[in-house]
């Protein structure tokens, strides 16, 4: 990415970080602003600033990388959308495995973002993500699937974000991990950056641009090894941050990448992989209070068919479920037949 520097001026003495950089050259938009910060692509005075709305002093020296992009035109496409719920101000779904969030290099159609605009217009979808991110608050990976927050409204979008900020949002995903998890529970708190030899791999870093990423787990069944693999782990993940690949970073952090990971998981064990060629990591429980209504709502997704036949495929190999994975799967697997 190109790298540009600007030594701040006494007329721009107190600006919020993001509001300066957006004024600069080859920043398109205050929406592209807030995302190089966030990914750590911004020092100031040798230092990388994570906080958008950090104040500069006169004569600070700033460094920002840019990604130069070319325009991307977004289009309403008639894809279907399996949605749970649905008012003037927000939308719940459930992403399927295999599509992508918004358009970017290399997907710049056959998108969520296309088919939202498709089903509520352009013009009725909250913009705080950037012009090219319609209606978008949070992000699942192209083959996670599961249940995604939708804003329609800005004012929506912007009390969901802080919501999820501060950590009043509950997200917990279900995942089958390689090997055996001796603990019943865990707690990872490590911290996350881009590679930058390895994009888009994400890993672990102390770096200074690195950001705070903190997953609690819960085991819920074990399964014996079998005569290609090291035997799996069943687990319920709660996102307390919201980093990009966090979960699936964090568990090859670990020793313990999800199966059916074709980026982090192990490399050359096709057997090992239980006939999955996307990871098996779902969004199944979502609990929020409405932005605007205040009212409570929680929504769970029962898990795609693919990932429920991987389990009953396993289920000889069962070494028994935890108490939490007795309360979790005895609600979760039976709502796919209902």
């Amino acid at each position: 990415m190109p790298e540009y520097q600007h030594k701040v001026a006494e007329h721009e003495q107190g600006m919020r970080l993001d509001v300066l950089l957006a004024a600069l050259d080859g920043v398109p938009s205050r929406a592209e602003a807030s995302r190089r910060i966030e990914e750590g692509d911004v020092v100031l005075n040798d230092v990388v600033v994570t906080l958008k709305k950090h104040p500069v002093r006169a004569g600070d020296m700033l460094s920002y990388r840019i990604e130069v992009k070319q325009p991307i035109t977004l289009e309403a496409e008639d894809i279907a959308l399996d949605i749970r719920y649905e008012d003037e101000d927000i939308i719940v779904l459930s992403k399927q495995a295999g599509l992508v969030v918004h358009p970017a290099d290399g997907h710049s159609s056959g998108t969520l973002v296309n088919a939202l605009i498709a089903h509520c217009g352009y013009g009725n979808l909250a913009l705080l993500q950037g012009d090219d991110r319609p209606g978008i608050v949070h992000r699942l990976d192209k083959d996670t699937s599961g249940l995604m927050l939708i804003a329609k409204r800005n004012t929506a979008g912007k009390v969901l974000q802080d919501d999820i900020r501060s950590k009043d949002i509950k997200r917990c995903y279900i995942a089958l991990l390689h090997g055996i998890i001796a603990p019943d529970t865990g707690l990872i708190d490590a911290p996350l950056t881009r590679a930058t030899a390895e994009r888009p791999r994400i890993v672990v870093s102390q770096l200074n641009k690195a950001r705070e990423s903190v997953t609690t787990f819960s085991v819920l069944e074990r399964f014996e090894a079998g005569a290609y693999d090291d035997g799996f782990t069943l687990v319920e993940c709660e996102l307390h941050t919201g980093r990009t690949h966090q979960i699936r970073v964090h568990m090859e952090y670990i020793g313990h990448p999800c199966v059916g990971d074709q980026l982090y998981g192990p490399q050359g064990r096709v057997k090992a992989q239980c006939g999955l060629t996307r990871q098996f990591l779902h969004s199944w429980h979502l609990r929020f209070t409405h932005p605007c209504t205040g009212a409570l709502h929680e929504l769970f997704d029962p898990l795609p068919a693919v990932l429920s036949d991987v389990l009953h495929a396993l289920s000889s190999q069962s070494r028994g479920r935890t108490q939490a994975g007795e309360d979790i799967l005895t609600a979760l697997m039976p709502l796919r037949n209902e």
